[in-house]
């Protein structure tokens, strides 16, 4: 049965209309932005069916264009709308990271990350530099490819921070096959920027770690900072 002929209060749309976006499901929400579905299955339908083959939001968001193309029903148009969407999503989280004190709103920090890293296929350390009200003056990528103590260098940090004028840094690294834990080259290089970065009156707020799934790891909410 079409989406139209279902009743009401069970379409997606009108279920969005009337009690927020938060009360769909990933399927529901999955079904608006594909708009239709094809012979014999509901816009709902395929999204379940694309849930099921990637795993999860996430894994579909991360997918290659090959790897959603090849899908039945999907093909280019909708790709580069999927990532408009997760383009436009990491650029208002960015906007919301300039205009206050970001430590208050921690998991906006979380999330902007996530959006940010998740789709890496390889390690890649980012830094959030920050003024003296937490507020973001610039988020770059600092170093990329396989993280050691001896890949990141903490006096191109340093350079960097003190190129911003920076009161503050919040770094950020992912794990783009592993779990959000820190390894001990991964404290070890924490202690270690925390150090350089302290000689010019620079913080180390936070180094968050983001997993290959939704999980994220924070220094300092374990107390490793």
């Amino acid at each position: 049965m079409a989406i139209p002929d279902w009743p009401e209060s069970e379409r997606p749309r009108e279920k969005l209309i009337k009690n927020g976006a938060p009360t769909l499901s990933d399927a529901e929400l999955l079904a608006i932005f594909l708009r239709t579905g094809m012979a014999g299955k509901s816009a709902v339908d395929l999204a379940r069916e694309l849930l099921i083959h990637f795993g999860s939001l996430t894994r579909l968001f991360t997918a290659t264009q090959q790897e959603f193309c090849q899908l039945p029903g999907m093909g280019a148009a909708k790709y580069t709308q999927l990532q408009a969407v997760l383009e436009m999503a990491r650029r208002a989280l960015g906007d919301e990271l300039k205009n206050g004190d970001i430590m208050t709103s921690p998991e906006l920090v979380r999330d902007y990350l996530r959006l940010t890293l998740k789709n890496k296929q390889h390690e890649v350390f980012v830094g959030i530099f920050l003024d003296v009200r937490n507020c973001t003056l610039a988020t770059e990528e600092l170093f990329s490819g396989t993280l050691t103590q001896t890949s990141v260098y903490p006096r191109e940090i340093v350079k960097r921070a003190l190129h911003h004028n920076a009161a503050a840094i919040i770094f950020a690294h992912n794990h783009p096959s592993g779990i959000a834990e820190p390894s001990q080259a991964d404290k070890t290089l924490t202690q270690t920027l925390k150090h350089a970065l302290t000689l010019v009156d620079v913080k180390v707020l936070d180094h968050f770690i983001i997993g290959n799934n939704e999980t994220t790891f924070s220094f300092a909410e374990n107390n490793l900072i």
